[in-house]
């Protein structure tokens, strides 16, 4: 009867694996890492590039109003700059063999997404400042007011990616969700049980969002505190514990000073964030 019941429950196992998002077949191509990265980066933080410019000036009479708008600038960039930190899942999805490695097809993905990215990037935040200067808006599609066709155009782009994005950065969150639901609270894996846990899901966000609408002190503090970690220095870390490079080396300088730059991020940022989310937070009327 034990055997019987162990083999029961590795069957059981093995179907939740097969079922969950992220422990499934692993058959992806390496332009999905391309289409990930992309959805991830382009767009929503785009819109504020512009915005983190104009902070980086002199905007403002007084020196300290300066430099929150500095650090919040800084977590504006980290946050636009912060989509790679969906790789290591999206190469999970590859198939890997050990002459294949799922590396090779991840450096061709990522190579050909950050010439997209900076094509899509730097046009609108250098032409972006150079046209609106310091009157841009934290978000440059409320700083545009013709012509109707593009700004209608652009948030369509918008609505894409925040569709896609939201898909990729949510997966392990949906992931964790699902895993503890069926293997916890033993629900059985059912189509009815991801789209409720799901639909859930994004309602609660909904709600958050609606109710703190500050889209760039967000993306200041949310920049530095959340996604400079995962993007600029944990991984240099595990490079450097897992690698060991040569010290002084080329490998070690350049590891060391993303980690510097990524904990100075981590520290400072989210204070201009802060700063500028309770400036506008002094004169917003929440659902008005």
């Amino acid at each position: 009867m034990e055997k019987g019941g162990d083999s029961e429950e590795k069957r059981r196992e093995k179907a939740i694996d097969e079922w969950l998002p992220i422990t499934s077949d692993r058959n992806a191509k390496w332009w999905y890492s391309t289409m990930h990265n992309v959805t991830a980066m382009v767009g929503a933080a785009v819109l504020s590039l512009p915005y983190a410019m104009s902070e980086m000036g002199a905007k403002s009479e007084k020196t300290s109003d300066n430099v929150f708008m500095f650090l919040s600038a800084l977590g504006n960039v980290a946050f636009a700059y912060a989509g790679h930190n969906v790789v290591l899942e999206i190469q999970a999805t590859i198939p890997s063999t050990e002459d294949a490695p799922s590396k090779k097809a991840m450096w061709k993905g990522v190579f050909t997404a950050y010439i997209i990215v900076a094509l899509c990037y730097l046009p609108v935040a250098f032409i972006g400042y150079w046209v609106f200067g310091n009157g841009v808006d934290d978000n440059i599609l409320l700083t545009l007011h013709r012509p109707t066709w593009l700004i209608a155009t652009a948030n369509i782009f918008v609505v894409a990616h925040v569709i896609g994005s939201y898909q990729v950065y949510a997966m392990p969150v949906f992931d964790m969700i699902e895993a503890y639901a069926v293997k916890s609270l033993k629900y059985n894996p059912s189509t009815l049980l991801r789209v409720c846990v799901r639909t859930v899901f994004v309602a609660f966000t909904l709600v958050v969002g609606m109710t703190i609408p500050f889209f760039g002190g967000l993306m200041g503090f949310f920049g530095g505190f959340a996604l400079a970690p995962t993007s600029y220095y944990l991984p240099c870390i595990i490079w450097l514990i897992i690698k060991k490079p040569r010290q002084f080396g080329l490998s070690w300088c350049t590891n060391w000073l993303c980690i510097i730059v990524g904990v100075l991020l981590t520290l400072t940022s989210p204070i201009g964030g802060l700063w500028s989310i309770i400036k506008s937070a002094k004169t917003y009327r929440f659902y008005t």
